[in-house]
């Protein structure tokens, strides 16, 4: 694969390796990795063990990290090994100011994040099945609620609970050739972490039902003409055309104000969801409250840098 951008990779606390659910043996809570010139490692690169890999990028692309889903043996599949670990990598990440970006991909081509991991779910006890949908589900939430911006890098299959993933990211970059659908009423059951609630709100309310109705899967393309994508990317030989893309997205986000990005992000998360009769109140509260969180320096620097015609430097 061709190098895309220095970086290191680090699983380190609180980002703890947990053990393989089939493997039983416990990893070191401090993994240093060499990155091969790459953000994307080839299949041979990555343990079986590590269902999940964070990167902090290197250089300019510092300010962004980087979640690496790894279970090409369970088509990536949501597993209780997967779920504890990327909800140990989301409760980090609420603490880390330093981050700007966050890009949700998969480490290998083919399959971006499927559904839960049916086999797994076939030997749970049927109390267990309960608090793990509920995690899941809290997990999918909570990554959604990060205070930067995330972008989801769909470059394979996005289905069931990898759609709902995908949906609680800000951003949505697929590739032409990806696959995504709700396509849960196939099992006789709907979508439960979040997908009858954000696709209505993503794509409209009549084309949700009749994706969920249908169980329709659709292409990058066509979810981009239903803006269920933000963009459709033609895919490479290396299967990454996606998180190029999105990598170029986060990229045009690191110039500008970090605490005004967060902020923007409340506001609108938040507006969505206000009546209109309040919104009006709602929106001059807002206003006065970011005036007093985003630093005078940042506003400052951002309007001499407008009036010089240079690049802002934010803090």
């Amino acid at each position: 694969m061709a190098a895309l951008v220095r970086c290191r990779v680090l699983l380190i606390q609180p980002f703890r390796l947990q053990a393989n659910v089939t493997s039983g043996v416990r990893r070191s809570d401090n993994v240093l990795r060499a990155c091969r010139g790459g953000v994307r490692l080839s299949s041979s690169d990555v343990k079986s063990g590590d269902d999940l890999i964070v990167r902090y990028l290197d250089g300019d692309d510092s300010w962004i990290v980087v979640l690496g889903i790894n279970r090409p043996q369970s088509k990536y599949a949501i597993s209780k090994n997967l779920v504890t670990m990327m909800s140990e990598a989301v409760e980090s990440l609420k603490k880390d100011n330093e981050v700007c970006t966050v890009i949700l991909c998969s480490m290998v081509p083919g399959i971006f994040f499927a559904g839960a991991d049916l086999k797994e779910r076939a030997q749970m006890q049927q109390s267990e099945v309960g608090p793990f949908v509920t995690k899941a589900r809290t997990l999918i939430t909570e990554h959604g609620a990060l205070s930067m911006p995330t972008i989801a890098a769909i470059d394979g299959a996005a289905l069931g609970g990898g759609l709902e993933m995908a949906l609680a990211c800000d951003i949505r970059v697929a590739a032409s050739s990806a696959k995504m659908g709700q396509v849960e009423t196939k099992l006789a059951i709907i979508p439960s972490a979040g997908g009858t609630q954000r696709l209505p709100r993503t794509v409209g309310v009549s084309i949700a039902k009749e994706l969920i109705f249908a169980a329709r899967v659709l292409s990058g393309d066509e979810a981009k003409s239903l803006g269920l994508v933000n963009h459709a990317v033609e895919q490479n030989k290396n299967g990454d055309a996606a998180y190029l893309r999105a990598l170029d997205l986060a990229r045009e986000i690191i110039p500008q104000g970090p605490i005004a990005i967060r902020m923007a992000k409340l506001a609108i998360n938040q507006g969505i969801e206000v009546r209109l009769h309040i919104l009006q109140t709602s929106l001059s509260i807002k206003i006065k409250l970011f005036s007093c969180v985003i630093p005078t320096k940042d506003r400052l620097e951002g309007l001499l840098a407008f009036k010089e015609k240079r690049p802002p430097h934010y803090e």
